[in-house]
């Protein structure tokens, strides 16, 4: 007698969403670790410095991808409801670069802010910081020793760069930047799945007939990449 027909059926994309879900709970709480144990390190102790920064770095972009995959099961299953409140951009950059500080004090890596006065805008604070960090933490990798960070209103929209200057943004990830680009290749690997994560939640934020975007560019004029939001 056939078996199959008693055989537990399996929903494997809800258990590998639950199981993402489990996993990025637990790298937090590693994260979360890593922030203590860098506070006990002092000036007089700082060999492990440069170690710890690693580990937290890679601990991030490990969060990220966890991040992205869960976004992007949500989003396949009509589940991926935004939760628009009006933030201060200021605040929300001050947090993103505290998350990273250790990386980024142990690149000795100079973080100026030019952002707009008072500037609030209407966005998912979750889906958008975790689009910015991911953005900050490939800047913080592949910079020199500056990044800037912008934000201001223009034409309607909220207008947010991110400018390092590194070796600028290699061609296949500017070909991944162009519009035509809207489904996910598993050929491009993490690099194709940052950006479709990227465009998703910033084309996810409307007003009428405008929608978000995103835009990669190098500088003309210099060394360095420009990663440009903008929310409506």
């Amino acid at each position: 007698m056939s078996t199959t027909a008693n055989k537990p059926s399996i929903d494997f994309a809800s258990v590998l969403a639950t199981s993402v879900h489990d996993m990025k709970n637990s790298l937090c709480m590693l994260i979360q670790s890593l922030d203590t144990l860098a506070m006990q390190i002092t000036e007089e102790n700082p060999k492990y410095g440069p170690e710890l920064a690693n580990l937290h770095y890679e601990a991030s972009r490990l969060n990220g991808d966890l991040l992205h995959l869960l976004a992007l099961y949500r989003a396949d299953q009509q589940q991926l409801p935004l939760h628009i409140e009006e933030f201060f951009i200021e605040d929300l950059v001050e947090e993103l670069i505290s998350r990273n500080q250790l990386y980024i004090s142990s690149r000795k890596i100079d973080v100026e802010l030019d952002i707009e006065s008072d500037l609030a805008w209407y966005l998912d604070q979750d889906l958008i910081g975790s689009l910015l960090n991911d953005v900050l933490v490939n800047a913080m990798r592949y910079t020199k020793n500056r990044i800037e960070i912008k934000a201001q209103e223009e034409n309607g929209y909220l207008v947010m760069q991110i400018v390092d200057n590194g070796g600028g943004y290699p061609d296949e990830m500017l070909t991944l930047n162009q519009p035509i680009q809207d489904n996910f290749n598993i050929q491009t690997g993490r690099t194709g799945l940052g950006l479709f994560f990227a465009r998703l939640i910033a084309a996810a934020h409307k007003r009428g007939d405008l929608c978000g975007n995103i835009e990669l560019k190098n500088k003309s004029d210099s060394d360095g990449s420009v990663f440009t939001l903008r929310l409506p």
